[in-house]
């Protein structure tokens, strides 16, 4: 998929103000680590997140969404009435019907010739709505694109927790509960917009690859239960299996557009821990010094952590206009998307 017209217009983020460290999420588990002998500082020594957000319980997806939503319009020189397309492209929603969009659209206050949908693909929401987005522009169906994503996951990380307090646990049933623990919650939006109506320098989308194998589709499988939220991962297989299909996808992308390991200024990828990051680079022949990272304190946020370290990344100024960024995306099911972002010099 090559894009010549999109730019990233905008994009900014909203956070929950309430911080869960991870001492703070073993300390609820002391009857589970004394009982099984588990050693004091496991959870942030094997995936290097220190804390995670969380919004108040019965925070709506549709609440968070719009609150980055807002944050983005803020920071763009569009009005909202010229907004043509948005998307909620998160995991978490209000309910089943209508979309999450609808409820997003009421409280952005958007226009009425708005077309709204959800677009729903496990942490590799957000980069599916941005292409999807990216070709409506291409094509001259629309101009301009607000994409919105809000996560929250304290009601599966709540609900892991009462889990794991089950006394008939060992050390190998709660591995598939683990990753459940990295969990945390926030919220990112973006501006997409016709290139040339950008009135500044922004950066552009200029290519974009997919790779999918869903013969790994049953390695993280995540349902309501009730009122809860229940999730169970093989972490194990699944970096194995996420570093196969991202491999495939990376040798895509090196022929789509021409770059090599070496072109990037900047890689951000689906922020997971530790372990995948340094898996993933060292599979791809990337220099780790390119990676920017905000795992450490936002833990996993689903479809909100790749774009939400590209706008921090930006932020911080450690993406700035002059470079070029690859946005690395795996998302369970398994898919991945690998995304070209070039920012022209001002």
């Amino acid at each position: 998929m090559n894009f010549k017209h999109v730019a990233i217009e905008s994009i900014a983020y909203a956070l929950p103000d309430e911080v869960w460290t991870s001492a703070d999420v073993e300390a609820k588990l002391a009857p589970v680590y004394q009982r099984l002998r588990l050693p004091e500082g496991r959870l942030e020594l094997m995936t290097g997140i220190k804390e995670r957000r969380f919004y108040p319980a019965g925070t709506p997806a549709s609440v968070a969404s719009a609150q980055a939503g807002e944050a983005a319009l803020a920071q763009s020189s569009f009005g909202r009435e010229q907004i043509d397309l948005l998307i909620h492209s998160a995991v978490c929603r209000d309910r089943l019907e209508p979309a999450t969009a609808a409820y997003v659209h009421g409280l952005l206050k958007l226009p009425g010739h708005t077309q709204i949908f959800d677009v729903s693909n496990a942490c590799l929401g957000f980069l599916n709505a941005m292409v999807v987005a990216g070709s409506m522009i291409e094509s001259g169906q629309i101009e301009r694109a607000l994409i919105c994503s809000g996560e929250n996951g304290r009601p599966l990380v709540e609900n892991t927790l009462q889990q794991l307090l089950n006394p008939e646990l060992t050390r190998q049933s709660i591995k598939p509960y683990f990753a459940n623990l990295t969990i945390g919650a926030g919220s990112v939006a973006a501006v997409l917009c016709r290139k040339e109506l950008a009135p500044k320098s922004c950066p552009l989308m200029t290519a974009a690859v997919v790779e999918t194998d869903t013969s790994h589709n049953a390695l993280c499988q995540g349902d309501s239960a009730g009122d809860a939220l229940e999730m169970l991962t093989d972490s194990e297989e699944l970096l194995v299996a996420g570093i196969a299909v991202a491999t495939r996808a990376w040798a895509q992308f090196v022929a789509a557009t021409g770059w090599t390991a070496d072109t990037p200024d900047r890689v951000i990828t689906h922020q997971v821990g530790k372990a995948h990051t340094r898996e993933l680079f060292k599979a791809l022949e990337l220099d780790l010094s390119k990676d920017f990272t905000t795992f450490e304190t936002l833990g996993n946020v689903g479809s909100v952590s790749c774009p939400i370290t590209l706008a921090t990344a930006m932020e911080q100024g450690a993406y700035s206009p002059g470079q070029k960024a690859a946005l690395l995306g795996i998302g369970s099911g398994l898919s991945s998307i690998m995304m070209a972002v070039e920012w022209p010099q001002s």
